[in-house]
């Protein structure tokens, strides 16, 4: 866990997505600092932290756990700003929907990080409506989670087929910003040790999404409009899902807008969480 700026200002958790680490926010965590306190962790088999080998380790309610360690480390007491990204968001959408989270959290950010629930939600409604067009495009857009799921995808695209200098370079074509810290060295092992995310969860969520999971918190999306993973699609049921108010912001960037964009995303997470806390 890293933290950075006052603690008497308040707290902003980041958590970072697949294949990433803290280091991810650097550049963000950077700008936030100058006025609010900033709490960046490794998530399971990331960084620093612990890489459990079974899979149900990873399982949604674990990685809950780590959340409430460090919001309980984090020390003022109050309820903390959730900034998720990629699969950090994913598992913001969880903790912001979840009952043990009640008064723990202030606000939620999810930057190119839909609900799991949500999307699954609305591929079943456009199967509905006879849209299988639509719906396979969508599908097409997320291939490589089959790549994760099957029995040696991970250690194939990781270990095998690509190197640490191509996963620079596809980085680098999406337009981030890389330094001598991230991506980390050991990305292709933490690629392969984060597919347990998807393969806890995906599955799961797939066959049985909530169809409760409402947010207790005020929620803001930053969409990427040229997020090569994700269709902006992936958030259109995301308002029905968030009562307590949903900020939405379509940027013109890809995937990796914490390296794309940072002084643009510290901007809007900082808007969000003072609006928040002046009670908009």
């Amino acid at each position: 866990m890293r933290e950075s700026g006052d603690p008497a200002r308040p707290a902003v958790v980041l958590i970072h997505g697949y294949p990433d680490s803290k280091l991810i926010w650097e550049p963000v965590a950077a700008e936030l600092a100058r006025r609010l306190h900033v709490i960046a962790y490794d998530c399971r088999g990331a960084g620093a932290s612990s890489a459990p080998r079974g899979t149900a380790a990873y399982d949604f309610e674990r990685l809950g756990d780590d959340l409430g360690a460090v919001v309980e480390a984090a020390g003022s007491g109050k309820p903390v700003h959730l900034v998720g990204h990629d699969w950090g968001g994913l598992q913001g959408w969880e903790f912001a929907t979840a009952h043990r989270f009640r008064g723990r959290l202030a606000s939620f950010t999810a930057i190119a990080g839909p609900s799991l629930d949500q999307v699954v939600l609305g591929g079943e409604q456009l199967l509905r409506r006879g849209r299988l067009l639509p719906w396979l495009a969508r599908l097409r857009r997320s291939w490589y989670i089959g790549v994760l799921l099957a029995p040696g995808g991970p250690e194939l695209s990781w270990r095998v087929l690509p190197s640490g200098d191509r996963w620079r370079a596809q980085l680098r074509r999406d337009g981030a910003s890389l330094d001598g810290a991230w991506p980390a060295s050991t990305v292709a092992d933490e690629g392969v040790r984060g597919a347990r995310l998807y393969r806890r969860n995906m599955p799961r969520r797939s066959l049985r999404p909530r169809r409760d999971a409402i947010a207790h918190v005020p929620v803001q999306v930053i969409i990427p409009t040229r997020d090569r993973y994700i269709p902006p699609s992936y958030y259109d049921l995301a308002e029905r899902f968030a009562p307590f108010g949903l900020r939405r912001l379509e940027v013109d960037g890809g995937h990796w807008l914490p390296r794309t964009h940072p002084l643009e995303v510290a901007g809007w997470i900082e808007k969000f969480v003072e609006g928040v806390e002046r009670g908009f």
